[in-house]
């Protein structure tokens, strides 16, 4: 799986039009009324990676596998949703597990589509949702406050730091602030742990906001509301992306031949799913290696510094475990030498060991013994 990546916004920003163009699925309801989206809709889309179906082609791979990336589409959410109101509560649970949120926002003005506050203003909309995450982690930071001050009562040594961080949390979150915006949080890797391994906040997870504009304003959207966006975003120190799901709907109806002509139509050189996966990996720090054979090319994802062994670990446990050394050839080489033969030839196949990084576009054959 490359990443699993949650979806908000208030009701009516275009969620679900993307969530269905994102994922070429027809099963999120898109209407022009509040909470239409009432069960979760999950998607799962493979990644494109225009370099996994050249190596198979060199290799002659019977088949192609590329790495799958998960959308979870929620509920629009409004102002009182951490406290149940407008269905969003029950649904915050459900991104809780993703490893980054993409916050959709309105950035066009348009009598026909009923905006929940009259008219899109990005900051206050963005604001709104942030509110509503804050104040649900600050019910999940309140709650591990109490059982850790317990635990530190009863002299467990590493519950008296925990209950230091919940209170810092809880002042921070209290003010409707992200956990994210913590000044220097993931330089202290305890801290880091507790916001997004322990607690699992929604306000901790890596944030990227895609502005969602007409076809007639793209590439570039609406001057004001998308600079809007921007200025959160860089005090953030967050992506922001511009997009048109309308145009993302019809592009993803098209046959992927007609598609690239399509878009050059329109002054755009890939999709808004390239551009989200590629926004993701870099937000997360992710790469991916491929291994490449007559069975089968495939991608693989994993975090930026894996090692051979790690990387390893990704296609099964006993490969890591195991580990002996990682045959290892870049994309660049298997592909002007003509794949492992003629790189070995040319004696650009390398071997490398346990402490190896593995490097993005590594096509990798791992030798073990368990």
């Amino acid at each position: 799986m490359g990443f699993k990546c949650g979806i908000v916004g208030l009701p009516n920003v275009g969620k679900s039009t993307l969530f269905n163009a994102i994922t070429a699925t027809q099963n999120a309801q898109a209407a022009n009324y509040p909470f239409c989206t009432i069960e979760p809709n999950v998607g799962t889309v493979a990644v494109p990676d225009p370099r996994l179906h050249r190596l198979a082609t060199i290799a002659g791979s019977a088949k192609v596998i590329e790495t799958l990336m998960q959308f979870v589409d929620i509920a629009g959410l409004v102002a009182g949703a951490s406290k149940g109101e407008g269905l969003g509560n029950q649904f915050l649970s459900h991104i809780r597990e993703t490893d980054a949120i993409a916050h959709v926002v309105r950035c066009f003005e348009d009598p026909d589509v009923i905006h929940v506050h009259g008219s899109p203003d990005p900051a206050r909309d963005i604001a709104v949702i942030d509110t509503e995450l804050a104040l649900k982690d600050l019910d999940t930071v309140r709650a591990r406050k109490d059982r850790s001050a317990k635990a530190a009562r009863a002299g467990e040594k590493t519950a008296k730091q925990e209950v230091a961080w919940a209170e810092m949390l809880e002042a921070h979150l209290d003010t409707g602030a992200p956990a994210r915006t913590i000044p220097g949080w993931r330089d202290d890797e305890g801290f880091a742990k507790f916001i997004t391994k322990d607690l699992a906040l929604l306000t901790g997870k890596p944030v990227m906001y895609l502005c969602n504009v007409r076809d007639d304003q793209l590439p570039h959207g609406d001057p004001k509301l998308v600079a809007a966006v921007k200025a959160v975003a860089e005090k953030e120190g967050a992506r922001c992306l511009v997009i048109s799901g309308k145009i993302e709907m019809e592009a993803a109806e098209l046959p992927e031949e007609d598609r690239a002509e399509f878009l050059k139509s329109l002054g755009l050189e890939e999709t808004g799913l390239s551009k989200v996966i590629r926004e993701g990996y870099a937000l997360l720090g992710l790469r991916t290696y491929f291994t490449a054979g007559p069975k089968e090319a495939r991608a693989w994802t994993i975090p930026a510094g894996a090692t051979a062994p790690q990387a390893a670990g990704v296609i099964h446990t006993d490969f890591e475990r195991g580990f002996i050394r990682a045959e290892t050839i870049a994309f660049d080489d298997y592909v002007k030498y003509g794949g492992e033969h003629g790189a070995k030839e040319a004696g650009r196949l390398r071997i490398e060991g346990k402490t190896y990084v593995v490097a993005d576009g590594d096509v990798m054959h791992f030798r073990f013994n368990v």
